[in-house]
């Protein structure tokens, strides 16, 4: 008996129990993929989570990007990865939900374990301020009264402005013409040079596009107003109840343990109350949104829905 007691102490002064020998997680880095390139807001979201939570976890947070293919090839590596914790990757609306729809994809939404959401970024429609469109009313009233030719750019066919826009359209009975530039700073540039009347972005873009500049954001797609732009209304104050936009949020690969989750899941939100976080999310125009795993699923699940029936209904893709 003595033996068995000098034994098990000598296991717990060494950091390991007498059932399993398992050091608590995490124990050595934790690599974070990105699946867009860098520079762009979800890798801003990105980085500056991963700072952050380094400092809640203890351990280093490495950031990789992995661009391509819209998001998919980091997506698929994130998926395949071993759900041991030690890879986690910034999870970005539509994406996740879409490209499994439009196309045989690397991986399908089952293949993620879902660990928070961080930032809901709310899709908008903006004209400069000189436009004779100066709200949603007046923007439908424009497209019923020129069905196929009012000119709206997104950032490419089947992205979030292009997703959102499509839903507005289906709220709202009218038909717009989507003109697919490779990003909302390009589509900017040619909304500022009167290429297009109507230019989406999402809302954190669309302020930083605002500053200086005679520029009109026509309405927010979320149930509320955001605290960013509270003079900007809600689609749904004009009667269409449309949420679209990005959701960028932390995943890992299906299988991750329960307590991982829970330990992962719970330094996120730590890190969505650090007032320095707050601050800077504030100063780069990234609306925070802390979403808790079970929340963060359905909301995913509820977009795949939806995101279905807008696919039989009207392939965004064609």
């Amino acid at each position: 008996m003595k033996i068995k007691a000098l034994l098990a102490a000598a296991l717990l002064a060494t950091g390991f129990s007498v059932s399993g020998a398992q050091a608590e997680y995490p124990e050595q880095p934790i690599t974070m993929i990105i699946p867009f390139a860098a520079g762009g807001g979800t890798d801003a979201s990105g980085r500056t989570i991963a700072r952050f939570l380094e400092k809640q976890l203890g351990k280093p947070v490495v950031v990789v990007n992995r661009a391509g293919a819209g998001g998919e090839l980091g997506l698929a590596e994130l998926a395949k990865a071993n759900p041991d914790g030690y890879t986690i990757g910034l999870i970005n609306t539509p994406g996740i939900v879409t490209i499994p729809i439009e196309r045989e994809a690397q991986f399908k939404i089952e293949d993620f374990t879902f660990i928070a959401g961080m930032v809901e970024d709310p899709a908008t429609l903006n004209v400069l301020g000189n436009s004779d469109i100066k709200s949603i009313e007046d923007l439908v009233a424009a497209a019923k009264a020129n069905p196929g030719r009012v000119t709206v750019g997104t950032q490419g066919v089947g992205s979030a402005g292009h997703i959102a826009m499509m839903l507005f359209e289906n709220a709202a009975g009218i038909d717009l013409l989507p003109i697919p530039f490779d990003g909302a700073s390009t589509a900017r540039n040619a909304l500022m040079s009167g290429e297009i009347q109507v230019s989406g972005a999402n809302l954190g873009e669309a302020v930083t596009f605002s500053q200086g500049v005679d520029w009109r954001i026509l309405g927010v797609m979320a149930d509320e107003r955001a605290s960013i732009a509270p003079d900007v209304p809600t689609f749904k104050e004009a009667g269409y109840p449309v949420v679209g936009g990005s959701i960028r949020g932390l995943g890992a690969p299906a299988g991750l343990a329960a307590e991982v989750l829970a330990k992962l899941s719970a330094a996120v939100e730590a890190v969505a109350q650090d007032p320095e976080y707050l601050e800077l999310s504030k100063n780069t125009f990234q609306p925070v949104r802390f979403i808790k795993p079970d929340a963060y699923s359905q909301i995913l699940a509820d977009l795949d829905a939806k995101s279905r029936e807008l696919w039989a209904k009207t392939p965004w893709n064609q």
